[in-house]
């Protein structure tokens, strides 16, 4: 039998948010390449032999280089292997997804993609917070916090702050002074809502509600850190009367109603 490899979104954390058919693929794999923040409940559906590669990465500190795990997902497939590459939330969305599949397409080995429900969403949905809304956001943007501070990059930001109801930041807790400030230069109100939500989906989300004025000391003051995504906009006046999963650990902001 050809060897196979299976782009597969994990979901953002809670086990039972992977798809019927990510599970599917789990069940069936010979090899699972797995990264860091994908729930360890779902490598119990692993077959009994199946290979375990752990692939992790944090920030400034990669335990496996890109350019091995392609080289890995390539050997095994070769072999004629079944190979799961799981990854967390969305292949396709900020996880290096594209750049696999273009290695198996090179190296002619047959791919798949899953999709998975990402945490820009996710998180977003299990603090209350929903994207969009008929009266508060008909637009959003997912974008990745590693570019603030990127001098090329600063024209995007002056985009975002003006032409984007609701923004999702992913891993952009460390450069979240440089988010406020250049949203701030660049149009929005320092009384924009913004919320970080930590370990979203999971048992231990926490959420921290503030302003683009305020938010820096609230979460000092709460200690957040990553793995966090952070959304601003109007949306986020909604967490108070939606979250349905936790208390939040910051005081309530207004709540827009209509």
């Amino acid at each position: 039998m050809d060897g196979k490899v299976y782009l597969v979104g994990a979901g953002p954390g809670d086990p039972d948010l992977i798809t019927v058919k990510g599970l599917r693929c789990l069940q069936k794999a010979d090899v699972i390449l797995y990264d860091r923040l994908i729930n360890p409940e779902l490598l119990k559906h692993a077959k009994e032999g199946a290979k375990l590669v752990y692939c992790g990465k944090l920030p400034n500190y990669h335990t496996m280089k890109q350019e091995t795990i392609n080289h890995f997902l390539v050997k095994y497939a070769k072999k004629g292997l079944q190979v799961v590459r799981l990854k967390g939330g969305d292949p396709f969305v900020f996880g290096r997804g594209g750049e696999e599949a273009e290695e198996c397409r090179k190296n002619d080995v047959q791919f798949e993609v899953v999709p998975g429900i990402t945490s820009g969403i996710a998180a977003s949905a299990y603090a209350g917070i929903p994207v969009t809304h008929r009266t508060l956001s008909k637009s959003f943007a997912f974008i990745t916090g590693h570019q603030a501070g990127d001098v090329a990059a600063e024209h995007q930001w002056s985009h975002l702050a003006k032409a984007v109801d609701t923004i999702c930041v992913y891993m952009g807790v460390s450069h979240l002074s440089t988010i406020v400030k250049q949203l701030i230069e660049f149009g929005k109100s320092p009384q924009t809502p913004i919320a970080l939500i930590h370990w979203g989906t999971l048992s231990d989300q926490k959420s921290v509600v503030g302003t683009l004025e305020t938010i820096e000391e609230k979460v000092r003051e709460s200690e957040i850190s990553n793995p966090s995504m952070i959304v601003i906009g109007e949306v986020v006046r909604l967490h108070d009367k939606l979250n349905w999963v936790q208390e939040e650990i910051a005081p309530n902001l207004p709540v827009v109603h209509g």
